[in-house]
């Protein structure tokens, strides 16, 4: 095996970095959705961190590792919004100004949190430019730091504390779920399981509509691939990560996937039987449980619900089939 980009200790180094300044999540259960089942299920609710979402890890991780300079420069990403958000939030907490690229169709809910934390908000048309060029871009004309969405190792590595803890907080699992965008939640956790819970598989779950991890997985190459036109908006994305798809392909057991209709039955039953408000995104890995995706039968499964960050009218009328 070939180094990878980020090990365990990784992990553990941005859970000290993190201490204090993120939530430790709740694991919640069930005993309708171990009904339905019949495994048990430990849902680990990062819709509950700061934010709203496990991507604020990764980003005060990140910027964290700030030299003096950099801090004094500032930092920029793009991001559809819940990466916006965490690095406008954690720039705000560490004294650093933040540039975000946004596509000019995010959730307005997610704009307007990110502007509300002091982040610049820049917008892009999603499916017609280019997101990464814009951002290096920016980054080289006003001496900027760069830190993308999910291909970043200290982004990736604080992004893992989420299994470190499901695991700590639950027990030994046999398998673990868990959704994929661009993998910087997945090749994390799948560091940290395999690292404290060697014999747990590890499963990433992306909306059909978007399955080029899937096919990157298969492949053993990185695909790309259009703009994927699904309601999971934190997982519309082109490609794994230079970075990520290494972890993915060397620890990662599979990758499947769930519809659209799938994520919105999943959002009303969190919503109906456990009261937790998930975004589409945020319920890819339950989907995968609930709707017979894997095989979960009998087995102990953490769950990430990886956000909660959706507007209450798009969520009102995605479980009421009206849009």
């Amino acid at each position: 095996m070939t180094a990878l980009p980020i090990s365990f200790a990784d992990v553990v180094a941005a859970h000290e970095h993190i201490r204090g300044v993120a939530h430790q999540t709740p694991v919640l259960t069930s005993a309708t959705a171990d009904a339905l089942t019949g495994a048990k299920l430990f849902f680990k609710c990062e819709n509950f961190q700061r934010m709203g979402a496990f991507k604020f890890r990764g980003a005060y991780n990140a910027i964290s590792q700030f030299t003096p300079e950099q801090k004094a420069s500032g930092v920029i990403t793009f991001s559809s919004g819940n990466h916006a958000q965490a690095i406008a939030l954690s720039a705000r907490l560490l004294g650093v100004r933040a540039v975000i690229v946004m596509p000019e169709d995010a959730p307005a809910i997610k704009v307007e949190a990110t502007r509300g934390y002091g982040g610049e908000v820049i917008f892009y048309n999603r499916y017609t430019e280019d997101r990464e060029a814009i951002g290096k871009q920016l980054a080289a004309e006003r001496g900027l730091t760069l830190i993308p969405p999910y291909d970043h190792p200290h982004v990736m590595a604080g992004q893992g504390t989420a299994a470190r803890e499901l695991i700590e907080q639950a027990g030994e699992l046999d398998l673990l779920l868990v959704c994929l965008g661009g993998g910087g939640l997945l090749s994390g956790c799948a560091v940290a399981a395999k690292a404290m819970n060697p014999a747990c598989k590890v499963i990433g779950v992306e909306p059909e509509a978007g399955n080029d991890g899937q096919r990157s997985f298969r492949s053993g190459e990185i695909v790309h691939i259009d703009t994927p036109k699904t309601i999971a908006d934190g997982a519309q994305t082109q490609h794994l990560g230079n970075y990520t798809f290494p972890v993915i392909r060397e620890l990662v057991d599979d990758i499947v996937t769930v519809s659209d209709a799938e994520l919105v039955d999943t959002m009303a039953f969190l919503a109906g039987r456990m009261k937790v408000v998930a975004e589409p995104t945020g319920c890819l890995a339950a989907a995968a449980a609930l709707h017979g995706k894997v095989d979960v039968a009998g087995k102990r499964v953490g769950i990430i619900v990886s956000g909660g960050n959706v507007d209450l009218q798009r969520f009102a009328a995605l479980i009421q089939g009206q849009a």
